[in-house]
């Protein structure tokens, strides 16, 4: 009997120090890696279990027994799950959280004093965060690893401490009262924590961006892509003192020809506005990526156009210019927005221009130059190539690219060693595999990072939840992709995207020399493609600017394109650097 009751408390002491230092590392450390996430996941799981059954054979009680079995189960469940991934984190953790809080609360009716409030506590805290687990999966990286891994803690504790002391249910009432107190402020910690992450998990979700009823278009629309659709007079902070603003929602279509809706913003100078208006040049602004969803336009988002990398809006009106800024189809209006698609952004940009024609008591002059930045340079550069072809009645004067994502292989291949590069990765995956048929989002997303990466691409990049995505990008110990995302369909339908037609206006190329996301020796690659093909291009760059200073204020390369955007206007000789 002694021989006896010394194993089972060594069992007890070495159980309760595996589940504390398991807890510890899923609290501490929840985003080292997936792989490491699920492992340790899968310790705590049985960790919890085997503590609960092992407390229900020392006191009794059905309730612990089947509490025991149940976290013994989940963890069955993942480690026989094919490709165990997180969303199945996210389920199995989710369900036996809730249950086990259930059951939590049943005991508590039949407890007395404080085991009753532990027990209630406990419970709810339980619950509640199995059901943030259920309702946000990417969360469940926090659940798992920060709550769960602390519950995991206080049950290894307690064994600890009755291996130590070996007393269990025969302890004094004076003891075991104290001991109660102590896991009623530890059930009190973890319930407030369990309120914390349900507040934040709520508050991150109504922060997200949602587009009003402007953008839904009425049951009959133009067939004609370029009709104006409806018009508002559109108020923000970010519009200039001078400037006149309509959001816009107009015909288009996608790059397979079907018809689509898209949103946009045109500021007007005053001059250019009313009976004795001025027609005003215009810049039609392609802007960078804002995200991959309906609620990521730049009309819709707080900041409005420096969402996209547009910071020079009062400049532009200095000069006496109107814009004139697309949303692209999926942002504002239905999706899916087709992100790198170059053909269908275009499209966007050149009946953009159409629409704004179309405004009562606005003067808009023919001459257009087009600018674009990053996602935007690339669309710049593809509505000049499509331009003579989609909408011949436009007079495009010249296309000005800043560190424009057009060489596409090179840049989709270069993402996993980019901080932040699985964000980008998320929207390219979202947006061609839900454009092209022939691209599978299975076949070349690995399995244990698609949940991670279809809720990566719900959220904008001003969204509060992107802070969620940035954290979940670091538990993943390699790219979210199945292999080379460089191979197949998705490599030929990148290629396809490279703007790499003829363009009749004059091309400026802009690139920060320190830009870390668009590579310069991709872009080196690109232009000297287009020089070797014979077409003229005016290629800049920018020592030590990466991809977002290049755009900013006081930039040289703002303060070039100005000039040579005032020498378009002026239809002076365009230089040829190739």
């Amino acid at each position: 009997m002694a021989q006896g009751r010394v194993a089972l408390r060594w069992a007890r002491l070495v159980l309760g120090v595996v589940a504390v230092l398991v807890g510890l590392f899923l609290a501490l450390r929840p985003f080292s890696s997936l792989a490491v996430l699920l492992i340790a996941a899968i310790v705590g799981l049985v960790a919890a279990g085997v503590a609960q059954l092992v407390t229900a054979a020392r006191e009794g009680g059905a309730l612990r027994w089947a509490s025991g079995a149940l976290y013994v189960a989940a963890a069955v469940v993942v480690v026989g799950w094919p490709g165990p991934t997180i969303r199945v984190l996210a389920v199995v953790v989710g369900v036996a959280l809730v249950v086990d809080g259930v059951l939590d609360v049943l005991a508590g009716v039949r407890a007395r004093s404080s085991a009753r409030w532990n027990a209630w506590l406990g419970g709810a805290a339980s619950v509640l965060l199995g059901l943030v687990a259920l309702a946000w999966p990417d969360v469940t990286l926090l659940v798992v690893g920060l709550v769960f891994g602390l519950k995991v803690v206080m049950l290894g504790a307690r064994e600890v401490v009755g291996a130590v002391t070996g007393r269990g249910a025969r302890r004094p009432p004076r003891a075991r009262a104290r001991a109660g107190r102590w896991r009623l402020g530890g059930n009190v910690a973890v319930l407030v924590l369990a309120l914390v992450v349900a507040a934040v998990s709520v508050g991150l979700n109504r922060g997200a961006h949602r587009p009003d009823a402007f953008y839904t278009p009425p049951d009959s629309v133009p067939a004609q892509p370029g009709e104006l659709i409806r018009s508002e007079r559109f108020e923000a902070e970010f519009v200039p003192e001078g400037v006149v603003a309509w959001r816009i929602l107009f015909t288009t279509t996608r790059d397979d020809r079907t018809p689509a809706v898209a949103s946009g913003l045109v500021l007007v100078p005053q001059s250019a506005v009313g009976e004795h208006a001025r027609p005003a040049d215009v810049i039609t602004w392609a802007h960078g990526t804002t995200g991959a969803s309906p609620g990521c336009a730049p009309s819709v988002l707080e900041s409005g156009l420096s969402s996209g990398a547009m910071f020079v809006a009062d400049e532009v009106a200095a000069h006496g210019w109107a814009m004139v800024a697309t949303d692209y189809v999926g942002l504002g209006t239905q999706g899916p927005h087709a992100y790198l698609v170059g053909d269908a952004t275009a499209r966007s940009v050149l009946d953009s221009i159409r629409a704004a024609h179309q405004l009562d008591g606005v003067a808009l002059a023919d001459e257009t130059v087009v600018w674009g930045h990053s996602q935007g340079g690339a669309a710049a550069l593809w509505t000049g190539v499509l331009a003579s072809s989609y909408a011949p009645e436009l007079a495009i004067d010249g296309v000005a690219a800043l560190a424009p994502a057009a060489n596409l292989p090179a840049l989709v291949h270069s993402l996993d060693g980019i901080t932040g590069g699985e964000l980008f990765a998320a929207y390219v995956a979202e947006g061609y595999t839900r454009t092209y048929p022939d691209v599978s989002f299975d076949e070349y997303v690995r399995p244990a990072a698609r949940t991670l990466v279809r809720e990566m691409a719900q959220r904008c990049l001003e969204d509060p939840g992107v802070l969620v995505s940035v954290l979940s990008s670091l538990v993943l110990d390699k790219p979210i992709w199945d292999g080379d995302p460089d191979r197949g369909a998705l490599h030929d339908r990148l290629a396809q995207n490279v703007p790499s037609g003829p363009i009749a206006a004059p091309v400026l190329v802009g690139q920060g020399a320190a830009d870390s996301l668009v590579l310069t020796s991709a872009q080196d690659a690109y232009v000297r493609a287009r020089c070797d093909a014979g077409y003229a291009v005016d290629y800049r760059t920018y020592a030590g600017l990466n991809h977002v200073p290049l755009v900013e204020p006081g930039s040289p390369a703002i303060d070039e394109l100005f000039v040579w955007t005032q020498q378009r206007f002026a239809d002076e000789p365009a230089t040829d650097t190739c």
